[in-house]
């Protein structure tokens, strides 16, 4: 846990140094405010309802969490720091759950970001709380789970940019999956549909808190973080 705890702390330094974590941050900013506005503020200020404007900016986190866990693995990779690393007594497991817990943190940055904007809302009528904290939830669940897959796209190559593109491709796929079969209910959609990474999301926009769809998250994070563990551990072993 100890040697967890280092490297996380050292990835939360890296993260506040790059400049690169600061443009996600000013991306997702800009582009979730500029949504925030043209959904609520100019169009229907009128419905106070926090869904309608998280869903539309739901999607820049496919844009955002590559790019800020890009440099998780690979940046090891390409500096050569990965052997000092890998022949440190800290285990394979424990550097990339340091990782990615500091992803997470950075992940909890991002979500009190969103927050501010029930907050604006609440000005202007009554919100649901309980939807906006099962929201957050969810987007916590949603977000961890593309932070374990981006992390997993960092392991594959020691460019920042191809991990962030693999890692965009991969959350592309997992966001449309559901799209791939067509709105037509045949067995191959309906087979499909519970893996989309947002159909999970839709209970928690609801204030439902689902079971299945936390396992479902949860799930896929561990998958993916095992998959970045063998990666990293055949390095160790070449």
């Amino acid at each position: 846990m100890r040697r967890m705890m280092a490297v996380c702390n050292k990835e939360l330094q890296a993260y506040f140094l790059s400049p690169t974590s600061y443009f996600a941050f000013a991306v997702y900013v800009l582009m979730t405010s500029l949504l925030f506005y043209s959904s609520f503020v100019y169009y229907q200020p009128s419905i106070v309802d926090y869904r309608l404007v998280l869903g539309d900016t739901l999607s820049m986190l496919l844009f955002v969490v590559p790019l800020l866990t890009m440099r998780l693995v690979a940046e090891e990779f390409r500096q050569g720091t990965d052997e000092l690393l890998l022949t440190s007594p800290a285990r394979v497991t424990e550097i990339i759950f340091g990782k990615y817990l500091a992803s997470l943190a950075i992940l909890v940055v991002l979500i009190l970001c969103s927050l501010v904007y029930p907050f604006i809302m609440s000005f202007y009528g009554t919100l649901d709380m309980t939807t906006v904290w099962m929201s957050a939830l969810g987007l916590f669940f949603l977000g961890g789970s593309m932070m374990a897959i981006g992390l997993f796209a960092s392991t594959l190559s020691q460019h920042q940019m191809v991990s962030a593109v693999a890692g965009f491709i991969i959350l592309l796929v997992l966001w449309m999956l559901d799209s791939f079969a067509g709105n037509t209910g045949s067995v191959l959609q309906q087979w499909l549909d519970p893996f989309a990474l947002t159909n999970r999301f839709d209970s928690f926009m609801k204030g439902v808190l689902s079971g299945p769809d936390i396992l479902y998250y949860v799930t896929l994070s561990g998958v993916f973080l095992l998959l970045s563990i063998q990666i990293v551990e055949r390095k160790r072993w070449r």
